[in-house]
C-alpha cells in the first residue's frame, strides 16, 4: 500500500510543480509535462516517475485514467485539496475549450529522488513559457513513441515505455524489462 502511495505522492507533486513553475498550466500541457518526467526518466531508469499509462489521442500522449476523471467534471477524490479546474465551454457547441489547473497549494519536492526533481526542473525550464500547441509537435516527433504507436497500434492505445529507448537511453532494453517486471510484480503484491 505504501509503495503505491509513493507514486501517486509524485504524480499529484509533479502536476503541483509543473501549474506553479510554467505559465498556461492547461490540461493538454500538463498531460504533455507529465509525458516528458516520465518518459525522460523511463530512459534513464527503467521507470516512470508518476506511474501513469499514456496513450494516443489525437493531440499528443495523454495519461487516460487521470484524463477520463477529468473530463467527467470531477478533480479526482485524492486530489481536490491541491486543484481547482477552470474550465471553459464553447458558446455555440458546448464543447470544452480549455480547462486549466489552478494550484491550492505548493509542491512537496521530498518526495522526488535527485535524479526525478533534476528530470522535473529540466521539463519545467525548456517548456515553461510554451502553450500545449508548440508542444504538439515535439511529442509527434517521427519514430518517438507516441508516433510509432500511433502507426503500428492506431488512435488510443498504449505508448509501450520501452519505445523511448533510443541511442540516447542510458538503460539497456533487457534491464528495463526486469525493472518492469519487478515493478509489476510488487504492485501485484499489494493490491
Amino acid at each position: 500500500m505504501k509503495l503505491i502511495n509513493k507514486e501517486f505522492e509524485k504524480r499529484k507533486n509533479a502536476m503541483l510543480f509543473f501549474c506553479s513553475n510554467v505559465r498556461y498550466p492547461f490540461k493538454t500541457k500538463v498531460y504533455k509535462l507529465l509525458y516528458f518526467l516520465d518518459f525522460l526518466h523511463f530512459k534513464q531508469t527503467g521507470r516512470p516517475v508518476t506511474d501513469l499509462e499514456y496513450y494516443t489521442f489525437d493531440y499528443g500522449p495523454v495519461p487516460l485514467k487521470l484524463h477520463q476523471e477529468i473530463i467527467k467534471d470531477e478533480i479526482p477524490e485524492e486530489l481536490k485539496d491541491c486543484f481547482n479546474i477552470l474550465k471553459e465551454k464553447d458558446e455555440i457547441t458546448g464543447k470544452e475549450k480549455y480547462a486549466k489547473f489552478i494550484s491550492l497549494r505548493m509542491p512537496n519536492l521530498n518526495v522526488f529522488t535527485e535524479r526525478e526533481k533534476e528530470i522535473l526542473e529540466k521539463v519545467a525550464i525548456i517548456f515553461k513559457d510554451a502553450q500545449a500547441k508548440d508542444m504538439t509537435e515535439i511529442t509527434h516527433l517521427k519514430n518517438e513513441p507516441w508516433d510509432k504507436t500511433l502507426k503500428e497500434k492506431g488512435k488510443y492505445q498504449k505508448i509501450d515505455f520501452l519505445l523511448a529507448l533510443d541511442k540516447d537511453a542510458t538503460i539497456s532494453e533487457e534491464i528495463a524489462k526486469e525493472r518492469m517486471r519487478l515493478s509489476k510484480d510488487i504492485k501485484d503484491l499489494f493490491q
